[in-house]
């Protein structure tokens, strides 16, 4: 009887987890490489959907936002970050990698996602 109860405690946790919403990674290295990015730095959210279409992720922690965008070049990732306190956040960073997990130049990404 306790290990039945065991294992239905244990599953409902585990079925909770589904639900958590993932934390918005904070970036660990500046942008130091811009070009080619104007596009996307300082833009919202409703712009970056006007330009690539909906997000395929969307995650949301503390005021800051991650979108991510895919197609079949690339997987675009920027993270939103309000600028002052109460301002609704804008891209300050952005992350770009191909669907084997291997980085891709940005701005190419960019540019590739904008076309489709």
């Amino acid at each position: 009887m306790r290990k039945l109860v065991a294992i239905s405690g244990a599953l409902a946790v585990a079925g909770c987890a589904g639900t958590i919403p993932e934390p918005v990674a904070v970036p660990s290295q500046p942008m130091t490489n811009t070009v080619g990015l104007e596009r996307v730095l300082g833009r919202n959210a409703s712009q970056l959907t006007r330009m690539f279409g909906d997000a395929v992720q969307d995650f949301r922690e503390n005021g800051s936002r991650k979108l991510q965008f895919s197609g079949e070049a690339c997987v675009l990732d920027t993270y939103l970050y309000p600028e002052s306190s109460g301002r609704e956040p804008v891209v300050t960073y952005v992350d770009a990698r191909n669907g084997a997990g291997e980085n891709v130049d940005r701005a190419a990404c960019v540019e590739a996602l904008a076309r489709r």
